[in-house]
């Protein structure tokens, strides 16, 4: 075995053990909130070894693909903690879709267990798929202990096929589907433990001492997504007790902020806004000392407003699933000494990540200006460069900057338009909230941008036209939207990012049509 080979093995093994190390510190201490009942660091264990005398039992080898209906629920957190320590491969399903469409995920899958909740059991389509291939069906729930039981009679999994052995996989790991339909990507065991453990070093947290930490974190964000898996395990191996929301809501994220005094707190830029939208008054949230933004562009306007209204740092952050979770961010002490400087930045590289910028065209290393950004990080299955999708810069001081992404540039006639650069001075209307653009293919000119808004308040009057008009006197001809759409809202992802591939087929039944002066 090569030093590399034993260092990751050895990684493995420190994040497998310090989830069982942590869990037996204080049993009966609160370790995750829900709907304001609490369960303990106890409570979390027996429930992890009932989901492995089940896992045992159906001979799932190390390395096994488990499907799981992932909800943000106390039972699901047990089931990917025990999961990855026993080093099988979580295989998350999204649970905000039609039973249909579950149900040809996991048949997709071809896992040989499916975990899912009484809400997910109850639809015969499920049922059917779970039968149809082969694979032990288990319920998971949480009444006064966390519960796993067989459904249906079979507890060894059918001739199958399954999924092959994934042994070096830890999750297969769903993207956004901000672009196009989600698909699945492997974060292998060394590069998921390297982003959770590095993480401690990068924002000063104390990641030795083997301790319960007093306080109470919040995750309001999708299990499901790579955001809110990250989160679990990062609070459990620090021994930090949160609160687990079901779903992000206003009030039910102020109640847990106000009642535990919370003094860190995650939010997409959507969900930022949505707080200050319903008049969250200063003094609820007052005990915040910082909110991390990421999974979406952060608007300059939106941080200012924010910083200036509540007092609290906005920090952001970079990542990607493909890097499993971010690369990127600001400490405070960075928010403290440049907030001003460098603000656009989405901060610093994370400890163990190198970053570079690439020309797009002749593939060398640029010193400064945009170009393509690429990647090497002890959180990647290789240790070599990887070439993202996002224009990006970096400063002297080594922060990093996203200008847009490459595959969504949009080449009309010849002519390349940065959707980031058109949405922002739509955004300088008056009347409009939020905006999106993006690309349609045109046989004419190959492909055309048109634009999606969602307007504030009191602008009903507000045309379609008035607006491409505005777009069109404050640039040239060939990056005005062809159409601009208005929404009461702008169709999102689970993790709040707006959908431009549901938006591609809004727009698709409305003709293309170039605007008149386009030339």
């Amino acid at each position: 075995m090569g030093n590399l080979d034993k260092q990751d093995s050895a990684m493995q093994l420190e994040l497998a053990q310090r989830i069982r190390d942590i869990l037996v510190l204080d049993p009966d201490k609160g370790a995750l909130e829900f709907k304001q009942t609490w369960y303990s660091w106890g409570q979390l264990q027996r429930g992890m070894d009932r989901i492995e005398e089940m896992l045992n039992h159906a001979q799932l080898p190390k390395g096994a693909a488990v499907a799981i209906v992932l909800r943000n629920r106390p039972a699901h957190v047990a089931a990917v903690l025990q999961i990855l320590a026993s080093k099988r491969c979580i295989a998350p399903v999204n649970p905000f879709q039609s039973a249909d469409k579950i149900a040809a995920d996991l048949e997709k899958l071809q896992a040989p267990v499916i975990l899912a909740d009484p809400e997910d059991w109850q639809h015969q389509e499920i049922l059917e798929c779970a039968n149809k291939t082969g694979a032990v069906a288990i319920e998971i729930t949480a009444a006064e202990e966390l519960s796993a039981t067989l459904i249906g009679e079979r507890d060894i999994p059918g001739a199958g096929p399954h999924h092959e052995l994934l042994p070096d996989t830890a999750i297969l790991m769903l993207t956004s589907g901000t672009t196009g339909p989600a698909k699945r990507i492997k974060l292998s065991h060394s590069s998921f433990s390297q982003s959770v453990l590095s993480a401690a070093q990068h924002y000063g947290k104390d990641g030795v001492a083997l301790k319960l930490k007093t306080g109470v974190s919040l995750l309001s964000g999708p299990l499901v997504h790579i955001g809110g898996l990250y989160f679990v395990f990062d609070s459990v191996i620090n021994g930090r007790s949160f609160c687990l929301l079901e779903k992000f809501s206003v009030p039910e994220w102020v109640r847990a902020v106000k009642a535990y005094k919370i003094k860190a707190a995650s939010l997409p830029p959507t969900a930022i806004r949505m707080v200050m939208d319903a008049g969250t008054e200063k003094s609820d949230i007052d005990s915040l000392i910082a909110l991390r933004s990421g999974s979406a562009p952060l608007p300059l306007d939106l941080q200012e407003e924010f910083e200036e209204k509540y007092g609290i740092a906005i920090l952001d952050v970079y990542g990607a699933t493909e890097f499993a979770g971010a690369i990127t961010g600001w400490t405070l002490k960075d928010h403290r000494q440049h907030s001003t400087t460098k603000r656009g930045s989405v901060g610093r590289a994370q400890p163990g990540v190198e970053l570079r910028i690439i020309d797009p065209d002749s593939g060398d290393v640029m010193n400064n200006g945009v170009g393509l950004l690429e990647v090497r990080s002890k959180q990647a299955s290789e240790s070599c460069w990887v070439r993202t999708t996002d224009l990006a810069e970096l400063d002297e001081d080594g922060f990093l900057y996203i200008r847009g992404r490459a595959d969504n540039a949009i080449i009309r006639g010849g002519f390349k338009v940065l959707p980031r650069e058109v949405e922002d001075i739509i955004l300088q209307h008056e009347a409009v909230k939020n905006a999106a653009v993006l690309g349609l293919t045109d046989r004419r000119l190959g492909a055309i941008p048109v634009a999606a808004v969602e307007l504030h308040d009191g602008y009903n009057d507000i045309s379609e036209e008035e607006l491409i008009a505005f777009v069109r006197k404050s640039t040239v001809a060939y990056k005005t939207p062809a159409q601009i759409k208005i929404l009461d809202d702008l169709p999102r992802t689970d993790s709040m990012k707006v959908s431009i591939h549901t938006l591609k087929e809004m727009f698709s039944h409305t003709e293309n049509k170039e605007p008149s002066t386009t030339k």
